[in-house]
């Protein structure tokens, strides 16, 4: 059994009660837990909208009617009625091949011709009188039909020495000279009709059930501002097996030549209007394992939704399931966000 004397208890008391005195202290000083502060993201109300259903591709334009010219027949060019770069009327002669030869051909064929009917009127006169067979009025008979064929052949001939236009239009550079010689292979220019024109491009199959005959398009083409429109006329049965593509022509009026054959063309075709679609920023989109979603701001926190899309553009995306008109969709500072943080909407415009 321990003895103190009385200073020595009292003086371990106190150094007790000093002890627990700073215990207390001690804990009482301890830091309280802080506030998390609000993240600010920016934000904008969902609401519904129009949205267009369409597809960008591209094309080319071209002429409405555009021909090679060129001689069926070869020979030397005598003469060439037409100046570069002008708008010809059909059937204006654009150019004339040497034909002389055939021209003295045709007037022997044309004597040969008199002839053999003068023979013929005579057998036939002896017939009747049978002076002559049957046989002999026969020969005489082919022989005249003979010189006709040639005659009519050799016309044909002297009418391919000369190039008319086949359709009114706009004629090129030309490509041959007065005295020059040119054959079947030689091109001697270009004509086109510009006024219409036609658009070529392609569609993937699968929107080969939203296009027909008489549905709009609108394009641009490089080096214009100007937006052109124009519609389907002619659809390709095939689809291409290489590209799984449809084949698709248009036609636009061009009656201001704005519009030159061989441009290449950015094609816009509106499938349908959806009039109440919910239409959000792409970038407020957060890719998932299991699909898609979004953070929506509800009584001062950010909640997620998965959500299902349709239609995309450039810069939008269809929302068609996860979302009601009204909510408020956090666009931007998602990097910083969790379920249930505090966020500070600064709407966007």
């Amino acid at each position: 059994m321990l003895h103190f004397k009385h200073g020595s208890w009292l003086t371990l008391v106190i150094a007790m009660i000093i002890a627990t005195t700073g215990c207390k202290g001690t804990r009482k000083d301890q830091p309280g837990k802080v506030p998390q502060k609000a993240i600010t993201v920016g934000g904008l109300v969902i609401r519904p909208r129009v949205l267009e259903n369409k597809i960008m591709t591209t094309g080319n334009v071209i002429a409405n009617e555009e021909v090679e010219l060129r001689s069926e027949v070869p020979g030397r060019i005598v003469a060439i009625n037409f100046d570069e770069g002008s708008f010809v009327q059909k059937g204006v002669l654009l150019l004339k091949i040497d034909d002389r030869e055939l021209q003295a051909q045709l007037k022997k064929l044309q004597v040969d011709e008199k002839q053999a009917k003068d023979d013929l009127y005579r057998k036939e006169k002896l017939l009747e009188l049978k002076a002559v067979s049957q046989e002999e009025y026969d020969k005489a008979f082919n022989t005249h039909g003979i010189v006709l064929a040639e005659i009519e052949l050799l016309r044909t001939q002297i009418s391919k020495t000369e190039i008319y236009a086949p359709f009114s239009g706009q004629i090129g550079l030309r490509q041959v000279s007065p005295g020059g010689f040119v054959s079947s292979s030689t091109l001697v220019a270009r004509l086109q009709q510009t006024d219409p024109v036609k658009i070529d491009f392609a569609i993937p199959e699968k929107y080969r059930g939203k296009v027909m005959k008489g549905t709009r398009i609108k394009f641009r083409v490089e080096g214009s501002d100007s937006a052109f429109s124009g519609s389907i006329y002619a659809i390709e049965p095939k689809i291409d097996p290489a590209t799984r593509n449809v084949s698709i022509r248009a036609i636009c009026a061009n009656p201001k030549k704005n519009l030159i054959p061989g441009s290449f063309a950015k094609v816009e075709i509106v499938l349908d209007n959806i009039p109440d679609a919910l239409v959000i920023p792409s970038e407020a989109i957060i890719p998932q394992m299991n699909g898609e979603k979004v953070f929506i701001c509800r009584n001062g926190k950010a909640k997620s939704m998965i959500i299902d899309t349709g239609i995309r553009t450039e810069r939008e995306v269809e929302v068609t399931r996860g979302l009601q008109p009204g909510d408020t969709l956090i666009a931007t500072g998602l990097l910083q966000l969790r379920e249930d943080a505090e966020v500070k909407i600064r709407f966007q415009k």
